[in-house]
C-alpha cells in the first residue's frame, strides 16, 4: 500500500519529530540543550595538547634545557631585607633585635609581596637563598612564590618551602602513672636559618639555578603562607660537595689520623632539632633489641619510621665528639614499608655534606633492625672531626629515584591527557562494536602510546639497575607499558579497554604516591673508631622467643583502651573518645599538662568504639562525656532522658558563643541543649583550574552557571559531581546536601510546626526537589562515581564536596598540584544582585550523659574542650602528628581562623561559613534522609512524577514523626 504524503500530513511529522527531540534532548532552565553530546572532532581535542604544552615548557627541566649553555656564576651578591624597594599588600616591618642577633631585619607578613632590586654584574645561573627567622605563626611550614623581573622563572617556583625547626618541649621522657612513657609533646624552637630555593617535592636533587643576565633586576617574593623575617637575600654560585676520594686525598695531605677505641651512641629518641611536629619518638616493641626496651610497658625508643617520609624533612642530632680525628659512622634502622625501592637520606655534618657520596645514602627493604656502616662494613667512609660538640642531620631525599619519579610523572601527565581526548570522542562508555577510529581523529595517539611504553620500560628496567631487584613496583610500570604498547599496535581495541586503562593510570598515579614517600625507622647512631667493632643490629633467636611469650603473657594484665594516667579521686570524671589512638594520645597529654593542673579535674580517658555507647548507656556502664559523637545522637540520647539538657548551666551562653547559631541547631530540641559542636563541616565548590581555562569555563557562581556548564563538559564527555550521602557503613542516612542547598537557598525548612511535621511537601520542598531530580533526569549526571580519582584523571574537573576534600588533595595528589582550588558553592541570584550560598552542615558533638557523677565536673571539662585555645592546640598537634591530611575541621569560630590554613583558601571557607545552616534533629528525622533518598531513586529508576514520588515517601516520614512524638508524649 502507498501512502501519500500531503504538506498536512509531511507537518504533522515534523511536529510529532521536534516532540521526540524534545523528550529525548530536555531544555534546561538556561535554554540549552542538557544532553548535547557532540561528536568531537581533531578540533574538539586539540585544546588539552596546549595544557601539556604550556605545562612542559614551564617545567624547571624546560627551564634548565633553555639555559644549558650559560655557565655558573662566581659572582656572589648579597641583598639586605631591609633594603627592599617596594611593597605590595603587606607593611613590612624593620626589626633591630631577633633570636639572639641584633641588626636590621624585615618582617614579611603571610599576605602581599615585597620586592628587591639588584645590580647582577655578570650573565649566568645563580643559586639564591635566604637568611630567615621563622617567627611565630600558625605553626606550618612558610610558603612563598618567586618571581623575576615581574615573572615566574618556572612553574615550581610558585611554591618555595622554608622549614620551622621543632624540638621536645623536655629532654626527659615522661611516664603516666601506670609506668608508661609518655609522647614528649613538640614545641617550636625558632632559629635562624640560611636556606637555598630548592625544589619542595625533592624531585631535584640539586638546588634551582637561575638565569640573570648582566645588568639591573628585580627579585619579588610572594606570601602564600606564614610570615618570616629576612636578614638578607643571596644571589650567587653554589659549589656542590667533592667526592670522597678527593676528600679522602684531603684527609693524608693534611695529615689527619684515625682515632682508635671511641664508640659513641646517639639515641635516635634524643635528637635534639626536627623540620615538623610529626618527628616524635615513638614506640616500638616488636624487638628486644631496641633501646630502651620493655616486655609490657611502652617505651619511646626510636624515631622516624612512617612519619619521617617526605622529602626535605630532617631530624638533627647533637654529638660531643672526644678528640681531633677520623670516625666511622653506622645507623642502626629499620625501614619495612618501602619494598621494591630504597629509602634514601643525605647527611649534613655542621650544615654540610661532607662529600658527594653523602647526598644519597640507600637504606634497603627489611623486616628486621640492620646496622648500616656509611660506606660499607669492610671499608667505612671517614669524616674528620675536631674534638667538642657537633650537629649530625640526616635529611630526606629522593635520591636517584628523582629523576625516575619526574619521567613517571610527566608521562602520566601525557597519558592522562590522551585519555580525555578519548574519552571526548567515546564517552565514558563506548560502544564496544563501533570503530571510533581513534587513530584517525587523534593523530598523534598511536604515537604517544608507544613512546609513552618505551619511556615506562625504560624507568623499569633503571628501577631493577638501582635495586637489585624485581617487584610490585616495577610490575605496575610493566604492565602499563605493555598495554600502551599493545594499544598502540590495536588503535581498533582501545575503546573496548578503556576501563582497564583507566585502572592502570591509577595504579601508575599510586606508584607516584608510594615511592615519593621514603619511611626509615633509627634506634640509634653510632660514631666509632675505624678500629672498634659494632654491636649486632638484632636480637639473637632464642630472645626472640622469649619476647614474644612473655609480651602474650602480659597482654593479660595491661589496659590497652585507657590511655595515660589513671585518676581515682572523686573529682575525675570518665570520657570517652571514639576515634583514634593518636588522637586520644594528643588529647590525653593535653589534659594532663593544661586541664587538670587548671581544674583540679582528674579524667580517666578512653578509646571506645562509638558503637558501644547505646548499649553502655543502658547498662549503667557508660561514660561521664563521649566525645566526638555524630549529629544525630545528641537529641535521640536526650529524647530518652539520656543526655544532660547543657543550657541549664549558668555559663552556657557564654560558652555558644564561640560558635555560629547553625552549629548549635542539630543539638537543640524543645527549648534544650543536649550537646557543644566539635567539628562543623559543609561543602565547597572545588574545580580544576587547568581544563576550566583549557574549557573556556569560569567556575559557577548560580546553579544558571552551573546548568550552562554542564553541557560544555559533557560534550568533551566530562561530568559534574554532586554530593551523595553514604549509603553504606552509617547509623542514619543524612539529608542529601544537594537537595538542602537548593532548598534552604529559598528559604525552606526540613520540618514544620516545631518538628512535628516534614516539611518537604511545601512548594519550597517540591521545587526544590524537581531541580534536584533533574540533575539526574534530564542532565544525566552519575548517580554513583569515585570522584577523588575522576578529579585527578579530569573526568570530572568540577565537584560540590564536604571541604575537607582539600586535605585528600593536598596529600593524595601530588601529580594535580597547583591546577586545582576551592570555592563557595554555586547559589541562587536574588532580586538585588546578591547571591544565596546556603549549604547544610555535618559534624560530630560532645555529649554529657545524664548518669555522669559529677556533672559541674563534666561541664568544666567540655568548656575546656570546645575553647578556641584547646581546639587550636588540638588542631595544629594533629596536624604535625598526621601531616596535613588530618587538618582539623573545627567549629569553633577563631579557632578555624588560628589553624594552618593559606589566607586565600580561609577566606573561601570564611566567605562559605557565612552560608552555613544546620539540619534539626527531631523525634523519627532518621526517616528523612532515608526515603529523600528513596524519592529520588523512584524518579529516576521507575519514572515516577516528583510530585507523586515526593508525597508518597513525606507521608512515610510524617508518620514515623507521629510515632515517636507519640512514644516520647510530645504534643
Amino acid at each position: 500500500m502507498r501512502i501519500a504524503f500531503t504538506r498536512t500530513t509531511a507537518a504533522r511529522l515534523m511536529v510529532i519529530m521536534m516532540m521526540i527531540l524534545i523528550l529525548v534532548f530536555p531544555i534546561s532552565q538556561s535554554g540549552v540543550i542538557a544532553t548535547e553530546r557532540v561528536k568531537s572532532t581533531e578540533a574538539d581535542v586539540a585544546s588539552s595538547e596546549s595544557v601539556i604544552m604550556n605545562a612542559s615548557e614551564d617545567s624547571y627541566d624546560a627551564y634548565l634545557q633553555r639555559y644549558q649553555d650559560e655557565k655558573l656564576a662566581q659572582q656572589e651578591i648579597v641583598i639586605q631585607g631591609k633594603d627592599y624597594s617596594d611593597s605590595d599588600r603587606m607593611s613590612p616591618e624593620i626589626i633591630r633585635e631577633l633570636g639572639g642577633e641584633t641588626g636590621e631585619f624585615v618582617k614579611m607578613g603571610d599576605i602581599g609581596s615585597m620586592d628587591w632590586e639588584f645590580e647582577v654584574p655578570e650573565t649566568g645561573l645563580y643559586h639564591i637563598a635566604v637568611r630567615y627567622f621563622p617567627i611565630e605563626g600558625k605553626s606550618s611550614a612558610i610558603e612563598r612564590e618567586l618571581l623575576i623581573d615581574g615573572a615566574h622563572p618556572f612553574a615550581s617556583a610558585r611554591n618555595l618551602t622554608f622549614q620551622r625547626v621543632w624540638k621536645n618541649e623536655t629532654d626527659a621522657i615522661a611516664k603516666d602513672n601506670r609506668g608508661n612513657e609518655l609522647r614528649p609533646r613538640q614545641v617550636e624552637s625558632p632559629m635562624w636559618q640560611e636556606s637555598l630555593f630548592r625544589d619542595t617535592e625533592g624531585y631535584y636533587e640539586e638546588p634551582y639555578v637561575f638565569y640573570f643576565s648582566a645588568g639591573k633586576h628585580t627579585l619579588t617574593l610572594r606570601s602564600s603562607r606564614e610570615p618570616m623575617v629576612i636578614d638578607y637575600i643571596k644571589v650567587f654560585g653554589h659549589d656542590a660537595p667533592a667526592a670522597y676520594e678527593e676528600v679522602k686525598a684531603g684527609y693524608k695531605s693534611k695529615g689527619y689520623k684515625a682515632t682508635s677505641g671511641q664508640l659513641i651512641k646517639i639515641q635516635g629518641e634524643h635528637a635534639a632539632y626536627k623540620s615538623s611536629p610529626t618527628l616524635y619518638p615513638i614506640s616500638d616493641r616488636s624487638s628486644p633489641a631496641t633501646e630502651p626496651y620493655d616486655v609490657s610497658k611502652i617505651r619511646m625508643n626510636t624515631i622516624g619510621g612512617n612519619n619521617w617520609r617526605v622529602p626535605g624533612q630532617w631530624i638533627r642530632w647533637n654529638v660531643d665528639v672526644p678528640e681531633d680525628g677520623l670516625y666511622k659512622i653506622a645507623i642502626k634502622n629499620r625501614q619495612e614499608l618501602l619494598r621494591g625501592v630504597y629509602s634514601t637520606r643525605s647527611l649534613w655534618i655542621d650544615g654540610e655534606i661532607p662529600f658527594k657520596e653523602m647526598s644519597q645514602i640507600p637504606f634497603y627493604y627489611d623486616s628486621d633492625w640492620q646496622m648500616n656502616v656509611l660506606g660499607s662494613a669492610e671499608e667505612p667512609y671517614l669524616f674528620y672531626l675536631t674534638k667538642g660538640q657537633h650537629d649530625l642531620k640526616l635529611e630526606v631525599s629522593l635520591g636517584s629515584i628523582a629523576p625516575l619519579i619526574r619521567q613517571v610523572e610527566s608521562s602520566l601527565l601525557e597519558i592522562n591527557a590522551m585519555y580525555r581526548k578519548i574519552l571526548m570522542i567515546t564517552g565514558n562508555v563506548p560502544d564496544p562494536y563501533r570503530d571510533y577510529q581513534l587513530d584517525k581523529q587523534i593523530p598523534d595517539m598511536v604515537k604517544v602510546f608507544q613512546e609513552q611504553s618505551d619511556i615506562l620500560s625504560a624507568v623499569s628496567e633503571e628501577l631493577v639497575n638501582l635495586t637489585g631487584e624485581k617487584s610490585d613496583k616495577t610490575a605496575t610500570l610493566n604492565k602499563m607499558a605493555y598495554q600502551l604498547e599493545d594499544m598502540a599496535k590495536k588503535p581498533e581495541t582501545v575503546q573496548k579497554r578503556l576501563s582497564q586503562f583507566k585502572i592502570n593510570v591509577g595504579s601508575v598515579g599510586a606508584w607516584i604516591l608510594q615511592v615519593r614517600e621514603q619511611p626509615l625507622e633509627i634506634d640509634y647512631l653510632l660514631l666509632a673508631s675505624p678500629d672498634v667493632k659494632l654491636p649486632k643490629a638484632d636480637a639473637s633467636a632464642g630472645d626472640k622467643v622469649v619476647h614474644e611469650v612473655s609480651s602474650f603473657f602480659y597482654s593479660f594484665f595491661e589496659d590497652y583502651d585507657t590511655i595515660g594516667n589513671t585518676e581515682d579521686s572523686g573529682e575525675a570524671i570518665t570520657v570517652w573518645i571514639g576515634t583514634g589512638r593518636d588522637q586520644a594520645q594528643v588529647l590525653k597529654a593535653m589534659i594532663d599538662d593544661t586541664f587538670t593542673p587548671l581544674t583540679d579535674i582528674g579524667v580517666n580517658l578512653k578509646l571506645v568504639n562509638a558503637d558501644v555507647l547505646l548499649r553502655a548507656s543502658l547498662a549503667g556502664e557508660g561514660p561521664d562525656v563521649a566525645m566526638q559523637v555524630g549529629n544525630e545522637v545528641p537529641v535521640n540520647f536526650g529524647m530518652r532522658n539520656a543526655a544532660e539538657d547543657l543550657s541549664k548551666f549558668h555559663d552556657y551562653e557564654s560558652v555558644v558563643k564561640q560558635f555560629r547559631d547553625s552549629a548549635m541547631v542539630p543539638y537543640q530540641f524543645e527549648d534544650q541543649v543536649f550537646a557543644l559542636p566539635e567539628q562543623q563541616i559543609f561543602n565547597m565548590l572545588f574545580y580544576r583550574k587547568d581544563i576550566l581555562e583549557e574549557l573556556n569555563l569560569e567556575p559557577p557562581q548560580t546553579w544558571d552557571d552551573v546548568y550552562a556548564m554542564i553541557p560544555v563538559l559533557q560534550k568533551h564527555h566530562m561530568d559534574l559531581a554532586l554530593p551523595i550521602a553514604q549509603t553504606t557503613g552509617v547509623p542514619v542516612l543524612e539529608a542529601n546536601r544537594t537537595f538542602a542547598m537548593l532548598l534552604y537557598q529559598h528559604d525552606g525548612s526540613f520540618y514544620l510546626n516545631n518538628g512535628a511535621k516534614s516539611g518537604l511537601d511545601t512548594e519550597i520542598g517540591l521545587s526544590a526537589f524537581k531541580k534536584w531530580t533533574d540533575f539526574y533526569t534530564s542532565y544525566k549526571l552519575p548517580l554513583i562515581f569515585d570522584f577523588p580519582m575522576r578529579f585527578r584523571t579530569g573526568e570530572m574537573p568540577v565537584g560540590i564536596q564536604d571541604y575537607t576534600f582539600y586535605n585528600y588533595l593536598t596529600v593524595s595528589a601530588p601529580e594535580i598540584k597547583g591546577l586545582w582550588e576551592f570555592v563557595p558553592v554555586p547559589g541562587t541570584k536574588q532580586p538585588d544582585g546578591t547571591i544565596r550560598r546556603d549549604v547544610a552542615s555535618g559534624g560530630t558533638a560532645a555529649v554529657m550523659l545524664k548518669q555522669a557523677k559529677n556533672k559541674d565536673a563534666a561541664w568544666e571539662f567540655m568548656k575546656w574542650w570546645v575553647s578556641k585555645d584547646t581546639q587550636v592546640r588540638f588542631g595544629r598537634e594533629m596536624e604535625g602528628l598526621m601531616g596535613a591530611a588530618a587538618r582539623y575541621p573545627t567549629a569553633n569560630i577563631e579557632a578555624l581562623r588560628e589553624l594552618p590554613w593559606p589566607e586565600r583558601d580561609y577566606r573561601n571557607l570564611e566567605e562559605q561559613w557565612q552560608w552555613v545552616q544546620g539540619v534539626p534533629e527531631v523525634p523519627g528525622g532518621y526517616f528523612t534522609g532515608r526515603h529523600l533518598d528513596n524519592a529520588l531513586r523512584e524518579v529516576i529508576n521507575n519514572g515516577t512524577n516528583t510530585a507523586d514520588a515526593l508525597y508518597d515517601y513525606v507521608q512515610e516520614i510524617d508518620y514515623e514523626i507521629r510515632e515517636k512524638r507519640d512514644e516520647f508524649n510530645l504534643d
